[in-house]
């Protein structure tokens, strides 16, 4: 007797020449056989996957954010505000990502920390140019990747180019608003620096508001990318703060992996807000 189920108009079609195109497109058997554990802890597989799957996060991230850049130097705000939205939503399914994590005693991470040798999430290319398309550029954060031609080539790359907070600062200064040229001609290779102009900019855009929220002076599109910069930058810090907060669980204060200062160097992140003249400009509204 057959063991075929029976074909109907229901039935999905189920023979393929070679692998299905589900496996084409998503590629899911190369995608689930990349864990490698290196330890004979059982917890070590779900750190692994944990941080693949960030790093998948990062990748999605950084297309929004080269999207969103592009459509605001050619002035397409609602192009832009569609990226900022999705990277709103890809920013909270990477903060859980932290959950699998957060609860780490120091003795099950040590069970399997060893095999990390000297890996580090700071060694992350793809958190790097995250990292560079929110404005915290540095130079010596390529080191690294010197051993990897094609790595180190696209991070050179997002070094020299525009962060996102940087093709923002043009469209306010050409929908009118003062923001000086030395910030616009600046050396892009380097860390973005809080300016009071940015700042001021941000408290005539966000004044105008009337209590409908909706810009008087017919800066609401600019009032409503604001606000969606200012939701990217509150996630950015909320995952900055589990990162923290996991890490300070399991580990305290020791020295981190890589040689990092561990708790005291993610300390010192989590402090750094991001797109800084949002944040500063709300106390003068």
């Amino acid at each position: 007797m057959s063991e075929t189920p029976a074909e109907g108009p229901e039935t999905p079609n189920l023979d393929f020449q070679g692998t299905t195109p589900y496996e084409d497109y998503v590629q899911a058997d190369v995608l689930t056989h990349l864990q490698h554990t290196l330890s004979d802890d059982p917890g070590e597989m779900v750190f692994l996957v944990a941080t693949q799957v960030m790093e998948l996060w990062f990748t999605v991230l950084v297309h929004e954010w080269h999207t969103a850049g592009q459509a605001l130097r050619e002035d397409d705000i609602p192009t832009a505000m569609a990226a900022l939205k999705r990277s709103t939503y890809e920013l909270e399914s990477l903060n859980a990502s932290w959950k699998p994590l957060a609860h780490l005693t120091p003795g099950q991470f040590n069970s399997y920390r060893s095999a990390l040798g000297e890996g580090s999430g700071f060694q992350s290319a793809m958190y790097r140019r995250l990292e560079f398309l929110l404005g915290d550029k540095s130079a010596s954060m390529l080191v690294p990747h010197r051993g990897s031609p094609r790595v180190y080539a696209e991070l050179e790359k997002a070094l020299h180019e525009p962060s996102l907070y940087d093709e923002v600062l043009g469209l306010l200064q050409r929908r009118g608003h003062d923001i000086p040229a030395k910030l616009l001609e600046r050396d892009l290779s380097l860390r973005y620096e809080p300016d009071p102009a940015v700042e001021r900019a941000w408290q005539r855009i966000y004044s105008a508001s009337g209590t409908t929220g909706e810009s008087a002076a017919g800066d609401a599109d600019l009032l409503r990318l604001g606000e969606a910069l200012t939701e990217v930058a509150e996630l950015v810090w909320r995952w900055r703060n589990d990162h923290l907060v996991a890490t300070r669980r399991a580990m305290g204060a020791k020295t981190g992996t890589g040689g990092s200062a561990g708790v005291a160097w993610l300390e010192k992140r989590a402090a750094k807000n991001v797109f800084p003249e949002l944040w500063t400009a709300r106390s003068h509204v």
